[in-house]
């Protein structure tokens, strides 16, 4: 894989060709494999490497940006000529800010370790090993398992002409299974940096069991209901306020946040951060412009107390109506590589519980009626502002009576308020790292919530 060494290497010849007043070069890449299964058999193995060389290029505030993925002297001279003829022709960015320096990556934090040599060298055997397991599983239960089994090992860097050199290299490993019965399927989802943390039998077995549990699904009418959702059903209903937090949303009216900051907006019992070291999180230390990450919170029991920011967002927060209302205004190392017009987002989420935790099966076993969702998918926007969400429920639905599991439910789609539903937490589990398919990975809680509206019942 890339090194530390090559990619500097790379820069010092990019430069060689530069004639702009700022140089900056966004690395990216790595070694990924899968190894995909349907039916209960491999159907698909797949290995590619792959690096990207992003270069923007400074001419008195006209900037662009051009890529390439090959490396030889005349590729990249390449390059910068193409990098060079789309600056010269674009109008100036009166806003745009002077590259950030090296203080920007400064050392005044531990970078967190998310390269792991036993994940690095997985092998096609190894994977095909965990899916045996899975299909064994399978056979044993009378279901047929489909899925994929991943593995990768990236690197990112940014550097640039005032002598900011950020690197990062990072592992990961990933296992997705769908048990399908006859009239049932159960679902079960991980991944990790660390591929010590994955047990694909484990994640078999569970999601076997739901599975089985499902069979001869009964159905309920729509209605409200209190619910219990798995930390993957969360994450994928969460993951869509986040785009809201950027500091370039609020000042372009298109947050659900804008007039709702240090207010009461959720219950009090919800704490979210963004937090890249936290030691469940994943991804780089630094944005898309070097800086360095920070520690964020977001929501502080239930209030909305902080926004991210790049650094010409802070800038233009600093000088607008905005800024006596949004709280401390510096850069928190959350921008995406300029140009963009998303700004900034908080990607590396953490939820917090403060007080007494119940684990989902205590959940279930005190719930007198209510419905556990494993997981949720198909969700769309229907109202940015407010937050309501619609989508369905899938692979593992299920009716909770008396404190006990009685069986599957046919599938619900759901009309909900995301704001709505986090005022209704009534208790919150242990947050774990949580992989979903609607949204990125985040370390979060399952959660019982009263009213959750379902409005119709799906015809699978």
């Amino acid at each position: 894989m890339l090194t530390a060494d090559q990619a500097s290497d790379l820069f010092s010849r990019l430069l060689r060709y530069s004639q702009a007043d700022e140089t900056e070069l966004l690395i990216a890449g790595g070694r990924s494999a899968l190894t995909r299964f349907a039916n209960n058999s491999i159907t698909q193995n797949v290995a590619e490497e792959n690096y990207i060389l992003s270069l923007r290029l400074n001419f008195g505030g006209r900037t662009a940006r051009a890529t390439t993925n090959r490396f030889d002297d005349a590729s990249i001279r390449r390059l910068v000529e193409s990098a060079s003829s789309l600056a010269r022709v674009q109008h100036p960015d009166p806003d745009l800010l002077p590259l950030a320096d090296q203080s920007a990556f400064a050392a005044d934090a531990a970078s967190p370790q998310r390269a792991f040599e036993q994940t690095a060298s997985i092998t096609a055997e190894d994977r095909a090993r965990g899916v045996e397991q899975i299909v064994q599983a399978a056979a044993r239960h009378q279901l047929t398992a489909a899925g994929i089994y991943s593995c990768s090992e990236s690197m990112e860097a940014v550097l640039n002409s005032r002598r900011l050199a950020a690197f990062h290299t990072q592992t990961s490993a990933e296992v997705s299974i769908t048990m399908l019965g006859k009239d049932s399927s159960g679902w079960q989802k991980a991944n990790s940096p660390n591929v010590r943390d994955l047990d694909p039998l484990r994640l078999a077995e569970i999601a076997a069991d739901k599975a089985m549990q499902s069979a001869a699904p009964r159905e309920l009418p729509p209605g409200k209901y209190t619910v219990i959702l798995e930390p993957a059903a969360v994450l994928d209903l969460a993951g869509f306020m986040f785009w809201d937090w950027g500091g370039q949303a609020v000042l372009d009216e298109r947050s659900f946040l804008n007039n709702r900051i240090g207010e009461q907006l959720f219950g009090a019992n919800i704490n979210i951060a963004d937090d890249v070291y936290h030691p469940l999180q994943a991804g780089a230390p630094f944005d898309g412009e070097g800086v360095r990450r920070q520690r964020v919170q977001l929501v502080e029991n239930g209030v909305v107390r902080r926004l991210v920011y790049a650094r010409g967002t802070a800038e233009k927060m600093r000088q607008s109506p905005w800024a006596a209302k949004v709280g401390p205004i510096t850069p928190t190392g959350h921008g995406f590589p300029l140009p963009n017009e998303m700004g900034e987002a908080p990607l590396n989420i953490v939820f917090a519980v403060n007080g007494a935790t119940r684990t989902p099966a205590e959940m279930i076993a005190g719930a007198a009626r209510a419905i556990l969702v494993t997981r949720l998918w198909y969700i769309r926007e229907v109202d940015p502002y407010e937050k309501i969400l619609t989508g369905m429920t899938r692979d593992g639905t299920f009716l909770i009576e008396d404190g006990k599991i009685r069986g599957g439910l046919r599938n619900f789609r759901f009309n909900q308020s995301l704001i709505e539903m986090l005022r209704n937490v009534e208790e919150l589990s242990q947050p774990v790292r949580a992989s979903g398919e609607e949204s990125f990975d985040m370390v979060v809680p399952a959660m019982k919530v009263r009213d959750f509206n379902f409005t119709e019942v799906t015809r699978f």
